[in-house]
């Protein structure tokens, strides 16, 4: 899939599915303090351009 295929707004199940990891890793990715996150209430999302930003800032960078 292409950056323009994805919701304007990721959830933790299509920031999985990018970076083919578990549902809990991408969770704990979104509470990272570089992190673009939004949240609504409960929920945690990001801005679809955000994210691959800050995911091309993190080629140098190990993701924990």
């Amino acid at each position: 899939m292409e950056q323009k295929d994805f919701p304007v707004l990721l959830t933790a199940d299509e920031i999985s599915q990018i970076l083919k990891c578990s549902k809990r890793v991408a969770y704990e990715i979104m509470d990272q303090k570089d992190f673009p996150l939004i949240r609504i209430r409960r929920s945690k999302r990001v801005n679809r351009d955000d994210f691959f930003t800050w995911l091309d800032k993190q080629s140098n960078k190990e993701v924990s």
